[in-house]
């Protein structure tokens, strides 16, 4: 495998990637090798239409590598005669199981520059892989998206030979029945939002069957999540949107997915599978995190506190940082902890005394992490907030300023606080956006793709309001004549006939 560009890094506004002007199909000279991973498990029949459309690329046959990684197939999986030249079957790794380790097993041993995921009853038209790699050698920072219908599975006396041959001549049409085919609700979020162009969250729409990217980018986030079984692509995609990705959706590259989606067969189970690992993992999934007083794999927000004033100070904007409206939060304190030596030492005469007290007061508990010193970003927990610890969080001051960037999709907000100095958020995406650009001034970066915000303490700290003062109660009023001589007669009524009736009972 060979071949390579020069790295080219354009500032991006958002996700609108107007500024790349990717070549027309069949005009143009490829230069990057690509390694089509396809994660498989039986099937072997949409196996074999798979890797026959893949044959009949127009992608140059010396950049192009197939990898099926047979998942536990019972027979183990074959390459049929109609295949691409480059295409082998590797087993999965044995301590694993599932579409995302089967995933993550052929990256590992993927030579080529480009990974390009496809699932196993996906039959592509020839175009398919150029449409999606041409982009990649305009930037190393996207990930391209192809289209895809859903069809009828074919007929089983549909050969891989004949497929074949109906793709190189163009008339995949006429062996697939695209007449009632279903169109995926991706592409009408990506026609919706001028080709992802305007959309805020576009890794919603990057669903996996077929999505390709830069092969440090893959490894730069992880990898797949082998421990989501369902859902596995949403999350990933996520994690790539919080390192700073730019999600390119090509309708020419068109694909035909060989059955009906599984929410068309039974929605309710489907997505009820799906969401407790969402939950968990993706932070911006609001509408999943509606348990209260939940403990949640991914926080929110992170908090960060530098360690620079007494105890008492540090200890009160904790606790303002873990009382307030946003939830789930974790915060993190930045100090020299790692200079505090375990082995012998005076427990009173110590001269890092201080910062062993806070140590104690925070390390065992699982919302605050110790830290030397700041990461870079803090992906993929979606925003960060930095504040002097002499001005603790308002009960809303998070819930506010994540509104501000969420309504001008800001990558930073600063907000003044007059003498003690400022307080930033700072939006994971933005920051992992000017990491890929190499960015020396990292502010500067976010102005250029995100825009930076600033604000007042005023509007974030706002005073608490003054309540009106309660009316003092009203005092009881003292019993007149009538009613004590009243009183007194009631009772001695009373008197009389109790004495009347222990004389009959006598």
């Amino acid at each position: 495998m060979a071949g390579g560009v020069a790295t080219r890094r354009p500032p991006i506004r958002h996700n609108d990637y107007s500024p790349l002007d990717p070549p027309p199909l069949g005009d143009w000279a490829p230069s990057l090798s690509v390694s089509v991973v396809v994660p498989a498990y039986g099937g072997q029949h949409a196996l074999d239409l798979t890797l026959a459309s893949l044959a009949a690329q127009t992608y140059p046959g010396h950049l192009m590598e197939v990898i099926v990684v047979d998942d536990g197939s019972d027979p183990p999986l074959r390459l049929p005669d109609i295949a691409p030249e480059g295409a082998r079957i590797v087993s999965s790794a044995s301590d694993g199981w599932g579409i995302a380790h089967a995933l993550n097993t052929g990256a590992a041993v993927a030579e080529g520059r480009i990974i390009q995921r496809l699932d196993a009853d996906m039959v592509v038209w020839p175009e398919h892989i150029e449409a999606l790699a041409r982009w990649h050698h305009l930037s190393d920072y996207l990930v391209t998206i192809g289209a895809k219908r859903f069809v009828e599975e074919p007929p089983p006396d549909l050969s891989p030979e004949g497929l074949y041959e109906h793709a190189r001549a163009g008339s995949l049409g006429e062996v697939l029945d695209l007449s009632n085919a279903l169109a995926s609700s991706t592409e009408q979020t990506i026609s919706r939002t001028d080709g992802l162009r305007s959309s805020r969250n576009p890794y919603h729409v990057c669903t996996g069957p077929t999505v390709s990217m830069r092969r440090e980018t893959f490894h730069a986030v992880g990898g797949v999540d082998p421990g989501v079984l369902r859902g596995e692509d949403t999350e990933f995609a996520y994690r790539l949107a919080t390192h700073g990705v730019v999600f390119v959706p090509d309708m020419a590259a068109r694909a035909a997915h060989l059955g009906l989606p599984a929410q068309r067969v039974d929605r309710d189970r489907t997505v009820r599978a799906v969401a407790p690992y969402l939950a968990h993992r993706v932070p911006l999934r609001r509408d999943l995190r509606k348990d209260g007083g939940r403990r949640w794999l991914v926080p929110y927000v992170e908090v960060v506190l530098h360690v620079d004033g007494d105890e008492r100070q540090v200890r009160a904007a904790v606790s303002a940082a873990l009382e307030g409206s946003v939830s789930d939060v974790r915060v993190t304190l930045v100090a020299p902890w790692s200079r505090l030596s375990p082995g012998r030492h005076s427990v009173l005469g110590d001269p890092s005394f201080e910062l062993r007290v806070m140590r104690e007061h925070f390390a065992h508990d699982e919302r605050i992490r110790l830290a030397d010193e700041v990461v870079p970003t803090p992906g993929p927990t979606p925003f960060r907030y930095t504040g002097p610890v002499s001005v603790p969080l308002g009960r809303e001051t998070l819930e506010r300023m994540i509104a501000a960037v969420q309504e001008d999709r800001s990558g930073m907000l600063v907000v003044d606080l007059g003498e003690d100095g400022s307080a930033t958020l700072e939006r994971a995406e933005a920051l992992g956006r000017a990491r890929l650009l190499g960015a020396d001034d990292v502010v500067t970066s976010i102005k250029a793709t995100h825009g930076v915000r600033h604000g007042t303490k005023a509007e974030f700290w706002p005073a608490p309001r003054r309540q009106a003062p309660r009316p003092a109660p009203a005092k009881a009023a003292k019993p007149c004549a009538n009613q004590s001589s009243a009183s007194r007669a009631t009772r001695s009524l009373r008197s009389r006939l109790g004495a009347a009736f222990r004389e009959l009972r006598a």
